[in-house]
């Protein structure tokens, strides 16, 4: 059985409500088989394809765009599927319930088409970003300051935030201290040469620029 970590997950992308376009999004492991038995047919990673989805009975649910983004090359650093559809409340759950019960179902090795798949929780698509390293802790808390922004001030600030802006000057400031510590060390590990490796007002004046 798949730990929670490892399962493949799916949830509707979109916000909830009538619109012209809506989203199902799936992130897991091995998506590509899966997305073909989905689509019947086999996808190019990154092309958008037109496809009709149809449930157990052979009746449309759905005509879409299918992108497959293979890992690592996606949002979420595994292989990602999106389903864009129409915005429908109905036409969108049923999606998610096909794909859920096409997961279930077994193949000619009595496999279950994508074993585990099962609905993300809240921000987990973004969490997976960020413990497969494609977002730092920082942008990963942009992605929710951005979606609850409500001014441009705030939506500018936040989007710096995810293009890494404020994890570089962190880590700008973080190469600066060490550099001042391995000087300290310096001075504490040979104090009988002759050498000055730092001043204690060169040490004051480092951390005052670093405030600043």
């Amino acid at each position: 059985m798949l730990s929670e970590r490892d399962a493949p997950i799916i949830a509707i992308a979109t916000p909830p409500g009538r619109g012209a376009v809506g989203v199902v999004r799936l992130s897991g492991k091995q998506l590509s088989s899966f997305a073909q038995q989905l689509t019947q047919r086999e996808l190019q990673p990154r092309q958008s394809h037109l496809v009709t989805i149809k449930d157990a009975n052979q009746e449309a649910i759905d005509q879409v765009l299918a992108v497959f983004f293979p890992a690592p090359h996606s949002y979420t650093g595994e292989d990602v599927l999106e389903l864009q559809g129409h915005g429908g409340a109905v036409v969108l759950q049923m999606l998610v319930s096909h794909c859920l019960w096409l997961s279930k179902q077994t193949q000619p090795d009595a496999l279950a088409c994508l074993p585990g798949l099962r609905m993300a929780r809240p921000g987990e698509f973004t969490e997976r970003a960020f413990l497969n390293h494609k977002l730092d802790l920082a942008q990963a808390e942009a992605v929710a300051d951005l979606i609850d922004a409500q001014t441009q001030a705030a939506v500018r600030s936040a989007g710096r935030s995810l293009e890494g802006e404020f994890s570089r000057r962190v880590d700008k400031l973080a190469q600066a201290v060490v550099h001042v510590r391995m000087q300290i060390e310096a001075c504490l590990d040979f104090p009988e040469e002759d050498i000055d490796f730092i001043e204690q007002m060169q040490v004051q004046s480092q951390l005052l620029s670093l405030q600043a």
